[in-house]
Formats: C-alpha cells, sequence, structure tokens
C-alpha cells in the first residue's frame, strides 16, 4: 500500500507538479536567519552603546532572553535545528565580540571582533552576512548619513567603510559573497523646512562610504529604503525612490523590506518590476501589523504572494532571501523557528503551483480556466509534502514544534533568571 505522501504526489503530477523537485529545490534556497531576535536587538557592544536611537523598538519582556554571545548562538543553533533547508546567518555590527579584545567605538571596529563568529559558523557550517548598524548609539539619536553635522557624518561613513571590510572578510574566508546591507532611520517627525538638502547630504554620503572597490565575489552591498519609523512620521530620507534611483546608478544591491511600505501596498508586486532594472535584489520577510512592527511571519496570504513571485521571477540566484523580525513577548526562540517554518513553508507552496499551466490557460484567454485552477489548488495537501521534507530532514513536524520549544524553555532559557 502506498504511503499517504505517495497518494498525494500522484494528486500533484496531474497537476505537472515533481514534488521531489520542489523538494529537492525548496531544500537548497537559502535563508538568512537574523541574530537580533533573540535578544531583542541589544547587541553585546560596550563602547559607545547606547539603548535609545534610531527608530528602534522591541516590546515584551519574556523571560529568558540571550545575555551573552554564547547564549545567543545557543539559541540560534536551536532555532535552526527546528527547519529544515540550507541557512545562512545575518549579523549586525553591534554584535561586536570584545571578550578577549579592548571594546572600541563603530568607527574603529576591525574584523578581528567577528572571528568568533566567523568560527562559529564554520562550525555549523554557516555561511554570515552583515549589516552595518546605525541606531541605539548615542550619536543616532538625530541623523546619521544625513547629518548636517561633519562630525558626526564623518563617523557613520567611517562605521559603513569598516562593516564592508568586515563583511568582505567574511566572504573571502567563507567562499560565498558576504551580503552587506545598509539601513538609516534618518528622518523628521514633523514637515522639514527642505527635503531634498538632506537626500543630497545622504547621496554624497553613501558615495563617501561606497568609495573603496570591492570585489563581489567577496561582498555585495544593498541598501533598504524605509517610507516612515518612530519619530520620522512625517519624512524618510531614504525613500524608496531615493534608494532604487540610487541602486541603479551605483550598481547595487535594492533590499525591499515587506514592513517598510504603506499597510496597502502588495510588496511582492514590485519584484517583477524592480528585477527588470536592478539585477539582484535582498528581500527582508517580515510582518507589519499597522505599522512597521516586526511580527512573527507567518503563513499569510502577503508571505505566500511574496514567495510565489520569488518563484515566478525564475531568478532564485539572483534574490537574496533574509529574514527581520523581532518580538520579545513570547518565547524569542520559538518566534525564530516559527519565522523560518514559514519562511520555508511558503517558498515550498510557492514552487507546488502550477505555474506554466497558469500561464498556459492565461496564453490561451481561458481566464476562467485560469481562476479556477488558481482556486483549486488552495485546497491541494501541500502540509503533507512539508511533513515528508520534515522528515528527510529529521526536523520535527508542526505537531511536536511546540513540545521542542517548550522542552528547550524548561531545560535552558528558564534558568537565565
Amino acid at each position: 500500500m502506498s504511503t499517504v505522501y505517495e497518494q498525494i504526489q500522484e494528486k500533484y503530477a496531474e497537476y505537472g507538479i515533481d514534488t521531489e523537485a520542489v523538494i529537492r529545490t525548496v531544500d537548497k534556497i537559502p535563508v538568512s536567519v537574523h541574530c537580533w531576535q533573540g535578544d531583542d536587538v541589544g547587541g553585546f557592544e560596550k563602547a559607545g552603546s547606547s539603548l535609545s536611537g534610531g527608530g528602534i523598538q522591541v516590546t515584551g519582556s519574556y523571560p529568558g532572553k540571550a545575555r551573552s554571545i554564547a547564549e545567543l548562538r545557543q539559541d540560534i543553533e536551536k532555532a535552526v535545528s527546528l527547519t529544515p533547508g540550507t541557512h545562512r546567518i545575518s549579523l549586525h555590527a553591534n554584535y561586536a565580540d570584545f571578550e578577549n579584545t579592548k571594546p572600541v567605538d563603530r568607527d574603529a571596529l576591525e574584523p578581528s571582533a567577528f572571528q568568533s563568529w566567523l568560527d562559529w559558523a564554520r562550525s555549523c557550517g554557516f555561511h554570515l552576512d552583515f549589516n552595518a548598524t546605525f541606531f541605539s548609539h548615542p550619536k543616532a539619536q538625530g541623523l546619521t548619513l544625513c547629518s548636517k553635522d561633519r562630525g558626526i557624518r564623518d563617523f557613520w561613513i567611517e562605521h559603513g567603510k569598516r562593516c564592508r571590510t568586515i563583511g568582505a572578510f567574511f566572504g573571502e574566508k567563507q567562499k560565498s559573497p558576504c551580503i552587506h546591507n545598509v539601513w538609516i532611520a534618518d528622518g523628521m517627525k514633523d514637515i522639514p523646512a527642505d527635503r531634498k538638502v538632506y537626500r543630497e547630504i545622504l547621496c554624497e554620503s553613501l558615495d563617501a562610504l561606497f568609495s573603496e572597490n570591492i570585489s563581489e565575489a567577496y561582498l555585495k552591498d544593498s541598501i533598504e529604503s524605509k517610507l516612515f519609523g518612530i519619530g520620522s512620521e512625517a519624512y524618510v530620507a531614504g525613500s524608496h525612490e531615493f534608494y532604487l534611483g540610487y541602486a541603479l546608478t551605483r550598481n547595487k544591491l535594492l533590499t525591499l523590506d515587506m514592513g517598510h511600505f504603506h499597510p496597502t501596498e502588495n510588496v511582492a508586486d514590485k519584484i517583477s518590476s524592480v528585477m527588470l532594472f536592478v539585477k539582484e535584489i535582498l528581500l527582508h520577510l517580515s510582518r507589519p501589523m499597522r505599522w512597521d512592527s516586526d511580527h512573527v511571519i507567518i503563513l499569510n496570504d502577503d508571505l505566500r504572494l511574496m514567495c510565489e513571485e520569488i518563484v515566478k521571477s525564475r531568478k532564485l540566484e539572483n534574490i537574496h532571501i533574509g529574514l527581520d523580525f523581532f518580538d520579545g513577548s513570547i518565547n524569542r526562540i520559538g518566534a525564530w523557528a516559527l519565522g523560518c517554518r514559514s519562511a520555508r513553508k511558503a517558498l515550498l507552496c510557492a514552487l507546488l503551483l502550477p505555474h506554466e499551466k497558469i500561464a498556459a490557460y492565461e496564453d490561451e484567454g481561458d481566464f476562467f480556466a485560469r481562476l479556477a485552477l488558481l482556486e483549486n489548488v488552495k485546497s491541494m495537501p501541500a502540509g503533507i509534502v512539508w511533513d515528508e521534507y520534515c522528515r528527510r530532514s529529521n526536523i520535527a513536524p508542526d505537531s511536536k514544534l511546540i513540545d521542542e520549544i517548550h522542552t528547550y524553555e524548561y531545560n535552558v532559557t528558564s534558568k537565565r533568571g
């Protein structure tokens, strides 16, 4: 008697879908897991650090968050162990390791402060991505790269340069390009006197930040826009239009964060347009609720649509997928694992859609059949394919995830005080 999976395999074959090929494909798609979910974007630097500034706010005080780099790495390993597929780890610059060296401010960071991260990543089989940190710092209380204060501006330009050097160090050592992302919160709470002047300054600052020519074999720079943020409700210098123009004219990657646009915008719809002109993009999968709240991603319509556009682009190698959410109100490792699994599950569901058959109906002008097929596949049991994928990867099925997290909480995080 055939297994349930084999029966489902035959059902998908009726639509022209090879579930075995889908599992092989989804398993190879890298997803960059963000380190900052584990400690509420706190980091572990000592020099120049500040909990405020830069429009970052994490809510909740669920017990057991990581208090050290060792605990954070332990939690990352646990979260990733509960998700099938290929993973990268995305670091922020404020996660420098000064355990055995003198702490330095962000404009003096060296690769040595991240050597232990590289050693750890190698031991786990991860590749690293990197993010300059333009927030949570005394010099990020106002504007950073857009500041009219030359001293402030030069500090952050130098920080960006240092971060590019660190990213290139990762890329060279791990034999895989490090994606280095730049996001700043620069903006204003109320109506600015002159919108253009700050964007002119930002353009000059970015040109200076990116002035060193670094091989894309080691480093790929990406720039990230935002519609508004806390304290920048009226104006953000780094808008989507600004960074799209900058990426096109400076040959940079463009970052599209699902939470950085108007709540009614379909961010997934931007991929097919942007990819016509920008050779590579970085996606931050997140879940905004009312605003850029970075809720844990779930298998909702927004995530499904995003992953469908990724698959339909036929440019998987040019679309880099990263996660960006942080919730301190629930078990942080559970949030990590659930978000990672949702991302991978959405990619699986997208690959299980009969895109070619849907397109064929459209080419024939049979829009009823196109709509009917889109509706029919909604009830196809993708969950059975997901369960089989998890089984082959020796990963806990959905039915065991809660128990896994509760056990880890009882044995590990509950003892952190």
